[in-house]
């Protein structure tokens, strides 16, 4: 494996990172919180470390106290933790149905890079999801679910696979499945082996991968064994759920409740 060594430099702090033969695209990262960071209304922005590199996150603290639990919010492939078609209705509609939301950025490569390519870095977003987990844990939440977009998805379960016991309570996994034309997914998602609640939810007008693996997915997640785990689907809704943001809120919050209800029993 070559290591590439990259230095920028973010609000005066030298970020460095050893990358894989994909090399993150830190650069892009820097710029993505420049234009972002700056016009962030509701919520606080935190800077998490991993790895010894600093990365973006939005901390939006729930309406009610105390909260129901809080939910790290993952977005799809090169978007930021304030991306307005699907992250921002999520993490600023959630505090107000008592959930508090950390959105966080998640590792980036350049605009060529393909699905394939993300898959040669799903390591580097285990520490970043792991920072953002102690983040919520040093805030003493006790209900901690992760939701994650598309690509991140990936992400997301790769490390619930590798990490079951490292914090999270329950994975909520947005447009499951998405690849590149041609680019199939090497091996199924183990979701049989993951035993938190998992709700596996998608647009109407989603991608056919997405759509067709839906059964797949149900299967495993049944064979895992937990009853509150579902699927859902929203409609008319594409893969990015355009213009569906207070559709999509609409049914994960419900999903979100009902587990507050079993937990609190």
């Amino acid at each position: 494996m070559i290591h590439l060594f990259r230095h920028i430099t973010l609000t005066g702090i030298l970020l460095c990172a050893s990358l894989p033969l994909a090399a993150l695209d830190l650069d892009k990262e820097k710029r993505m919180y420049q234009q972002v960071a700056d016009y962030v209304m509701d919520g606080d922005v935190e800077m998490l470390k991993a790895n010894q590199h600093e990365f973006f996150s939005i901390y939006m603290e729930s309406e009610e106290l105390p909260a129901k639990g809080a939910v790290i919010i993952m977005h799809g492939r090169g978007y930021h933790p304030n991306w307005p078609e699907l992250v921002y209705p999520l993490r600023t509609g959630l505090p107000a149905e008592g959930w508090s939301t950390l959105s966080i950025q998640m590792p980036v490569l350049d605009n060529e890079s393909t699905f394939y390519d993300y898959l040669e870095i799903l390591d580097e977003g285990h520490p970043r999801i792991q920072a953002a987990v102690d983040f919520l844990k040093q805030k003493n939440y006790t209900q901690i679910v992760l939701l994650a977009h598309s690509c991140s998805v990936h992400f997301s379960i790769d490390w619930l696979h590798k990490y079951p016991t490292a914090g999270a309570t329950a994975f909520i996994g947005v447009g499951m499945g998405s690849t590149d034309k041609g680019q199939p997914m090497p091996a199924p998602f183990p979701l049989q082996d993951i035993k938190i609640p998992i709700l596996d939810i998608r647009g109407e007008l989603d991608y056919p991968a997405v759509i067709g693996n839906a059964p797949r997915r149900w299967e495993a997640m049944q064979q895992a064994g937990n009853s509150l785990s579902q699927q859902r689907v929203v409609k008319n809704a594409d893969h990015y759920f355009t213009g569906q943001g207070e559709a999509l809120l609409v049914q994960v919050v419900d999903w979100l409740n009902r587990l507050h209800a079993v937990a609190g029993n």
